[in-house]
């Protein structure tokens, strides 16, 4: 693993990846804590505001040019930023079922699902992960496995102690 590629990489690749780190982690951890609280909607609000930064931030990457420097992934951004806002209508109308659908399908749309599409060879994000030692590669795909299934099951915990 090595950090040059990113380095090197456009200011707003750079803005975006230290945007959608920080996303990726804090929002895991919404995800599996006790929803409602202070703390939830506290750190809701930056979670999308990381989100939002992200989104904002993929229109000045043109690495995919399809279409005047824009290429379909660039609908993913569209709809993160409208989500965010429908995210909060739906929090502030008190519909929670709406709101948890919008911000689970974010996470898993825009930050695992994306996450995943950086990690295709050619992409800066596969050049940080799988340039340089061969191990580091397997520890962070270890980790990264190891956490969501830590994720499911404190999520499957939870709704048992529900019923």
């Amino acid at each position: 693993m090595t950090f040059e590629p990113l380095f090197n990489a456009p200011f707003a690749i750079q803005i975006h990846v230290l945007a959608v780190t920080p996303a990726a982690l804090l929002g895991a951890y919404i995800l599996v804590r006790q929803k409602g609280t202070k703390w939830h909607r506290m750190l809701g609000k930056i979670w999308l505001g990381l989100m939002s930064l992200a989104a904002l931030s993929s229109f000045f990457i043109h690495q995919i040019d399809m279409f005047h420097g824009f290429s379909p992934i660039h609908l993913l951004s569209v709809s993160v930023l409208v989500g965010s806002w429908r995210a909060i209508a739906a929090a502030r109308r008190h519909d929670i079922r709406t709101h948890k659908r919008i911000v689970t399908g974010l996470y898993f749309g825009g930050i695992i699902g994306a996450g995943l599409f950086t990690l295709v060879p050619g992409r800066i994000m596969n050049a940080v992960a799988f340039s340089g030692d061969a191990v580091v590669p397997l520890v962070m795909v270890a980790t990264i496995a190891t956490f969501l299934v830590w994720l499911v099951i404190m999520e499957v915990r939870r709704r048992r102690r529900l019923i």
